[in-house]
């Protein structure tokens, strides 16, 4: 399937800039001035995104609305979406990425970092698709973004369903705290570490009986052991 990108800028140049980049990478693109055409464009059956490029500061509705709404469709809930944006504070950065957004990227940027980006969220949805983790009790759809516990569906919010499947798949291996928020915030988070460690306090409760497939490696991160000493291994 061809790489499709969506762009959703308000400025033509900065609009035009990223389209043309991308386009020299092999991505057919489009291009929304506003949320409310960039929700239509995101939603078209005929042309759905592989990759969203968001702007935060947007006529009608705003990024962060928008972000929010597409996590909510089933056609762009797993879609990466970067959000490039002028609004540059940890707050701004922390409500992306809690949003939902893959990475965040603060105007003016470097084009070539935004490639570097754009080719790093692409490897982790290509990781992440397609996988399924069954250890009995536990499992965890990686491709269709759902989790279970003795067959009970877990509401999961994105950044909690990214972190509980960075951990499975790399299961029995300490991932420390530092490649968590790397991963699953991504490399532009400067902020409290500390917010690691009160989303995984979330999961933990939600996952409820699951719960303690999750273990802490004091002073280091923590590390995925499963439900079962029998955890199965992940079909494609």
């Amino acid at each position: 399937m061809s790489k499709r990108a969506l762009i959703i800028e308000d400025d033509p140049d900065i609009a035009e800039t990223v389209r043309y980049n991308l386009a020299a990478e092999g991505f057919a693109t489009r291009i929304a001035a506003t949320g409310e055409e960039g929700l239509s464009l995101a939603l078209d059956p005929q042309s759905v995104p592989t990759l969203i490029i968001l702007d935060l500061m947007l006529p009608g509705m705003n990024g962060l609305d928008l972000c929010r709404r597409l996590r909510r469709e089933d056609r762009t809930r797993r879609t990466p979406i970067i959000m490039l944006t002028a609004k540059a504070s940890e707050t701004d950065r922390i409500a992306g990425l809690d949003l939902g957004a893959d990475d965040y990227i603060a105007k003016p940027f470097s084009v070539r970092e935004l490639l570097a980006r754009v080719r790093a969220v692409l490897r982790r949805a290509d990781e992440a698709a397609g996988e399924i983790y069954d250890d009995g009790r536990l499992t965890i759809d990686f491709d269709d973004v759902r989790a279970a516990c003795d067959q009970v569906s877990i509401k999961l919010t994105n950044k909690e369903f990214s972190l509980l499947s960075t951990l499975a798949k790399k299961r029995g291996r300490v991932v420390t705290r530092q490649q968590l928020l790397d991963q699953v915030w991504g490399y532009s988070y400067y902020g409290d570490a500390r917010t690691l460690d009160v989303h995984i306090r979330r999961l933990r409760q939600k996952l409820g009986d699951c719960g303690d497939c999750i273990e802490t490696v004091v002073g280091v991160g923590y590390r995925f052991i499963g439900c079962s000493a029998n955890a199965a291994t992940p079909t494609a």
